[in-house]
């Protein structure tokens, strides 16, 4: 657990608040925050153990720069004072501390410039990865984190090796790949959660809860248009000499997208938690509204380039980010019907720690 945190890639997302920031372009992660509120409202009336704490703690993991940070905090905090309120007059209300998890170069500093003035809750930044141990034993109440456990803790090995049978060359992700590729993703993914769960299962207060909103794919189907899309970007800027054919095979991107299967052997076989709930959310229902092929291009561009600046800037530099994401654009744009049709969809995962 602490080795997988000593090595963690930190490429945090877009911080800042100007037009390229992820506090710009995170529009379809707020549309699953409000789509999964009420499945959030119900969890915390059906699954949660109230007892009568002086503080009541909730972290967000993976917490970025807001606003949905502050939206999913805002759906647990409703949910558990209502909760509270269930009980009656006599009900004591405890205080809330909130902890706002991202990796130790995340812009912290838009983050809590921008905390909701009228909060009823005591903000704490904790930097770090959640591949690791972030808090003292028996401290969270609840867990929660978005749109952030598809994020590997780094590219797996072997992909970056040339002798080996899952290197990479000319690709950008598992995606559309080799076996050899898809298992060696797969491996890390399966590590990194046993990390995650490990780490969290001494974490967690005895029936405390773990709620998810993850990104997955179905099997067998292991496409991710998106990346596909990408890198066939970078191989038409490397075949223009822009950046080299080397720069593209060293490159790929550490992010893996679980099926609901994947998911329960991984829960299953740590042991320290039930499943309380796993189920994927329609399509329809997380989708941003009937737009046009080009609005729709151009919001796949904004917010793919919010995501992963960091990582391209730090392997192929900054001066290719524009035209790559310009004619990123122009690709989805020209291959929107494929790019609607094999989009991810979205796991509500809640967990609840085990008494023994």
């Amino acid at each position: 657990m602490e080795d997988s945190s000593n090595v963690s890639e930190e490429y945090p997302m877009k911080g800042g608040d100007g037009p390229n920031s992820y506090a710009k372009n995170s529009i379809q992660q707020k549309v699953v925050v409000d789509a999964t509120k009420e499945l959030l409202r119900k969890a915390m009336k059906e699954k949660l153990d109230l007892e009568p704490f002086n503080t009541f703690h909730i972290a967000d993991l993976g917490c970025s720069v807001g606003p949905n940070t502050f939206f999913s905090v805002e759906n647990i905090l409703e949910a558990v004072i209502f909760e509270y309120q269930s009980r009656g007059p006599s009900s004591e209300i405890p205080e809330f501390q909130v902890f706002f998890n991202d990796h130790t170069l995340n812009d912290f500093n838009t983050l809590f410039k921008s905390l909701p003035q009228n909060r009823n809750y005591h903000a704490v930044g904790v930097p770090g990865s959640f591949y690791g141990r972030l808090f003292p034993k028996a401290s969270v109440n609840v867990f929660h984190s978005s749109f952030a456990l598809h994020w590997l803790s780094r590219v797996p090995k072997n992909v970056m090796d040339k002798s080996s049978r899952a290197w990479n060359k000319g690709r950008i992700h598992y995606s559309n790949n080799q076996d050899e590729v898809f298992k060696a993703y797969q491996a890390q993914y399966a590590e990194d959660m046993e990390c995650f769960l490990r780490a969290r299962a001494l974490e967690t207060v005895h029936r405390g809860l773990i709620v998810l909103n993850l990104l997955g794919l179905p099997r067998p189907f292991v496409e991710m248009v998106a990346f596909d899309i990408l890198g066939s970007c970078f191989l038409e800027m490397a075949g223009k000499g822009v950046i080299s054919e080397e720069t593209v095979d060293s490159f790929n991107i550490p992010s893996y997208f679980v099926s609901p299967q994947e998911l329960e052997v991984i829960v299953e076989r740590n042991g320290c938690f039930s499943i309380e709930r796993l189920e994927t959310l329609p399509q329809h229902v997380v989708k941003h509204g009937a737009r046009s092929a080009s609005a729709i291009a151009k919001a796949a561009a904004s917010t793919l380039r919010a995501a992963i600046e960091g990582l391209i800037k730090q392997h192929f530099g900054e001066e290719i980010l524009d035209d790559l994401f310009s004619l990123y654009q122009q690709k989805i744009e020209e291959q929107i019907s494929i790019y609607e049709s094999k989009t991810p969809f979205v796991l509500f995962v809640v967990l609840k720690r085990k008494t023994n």
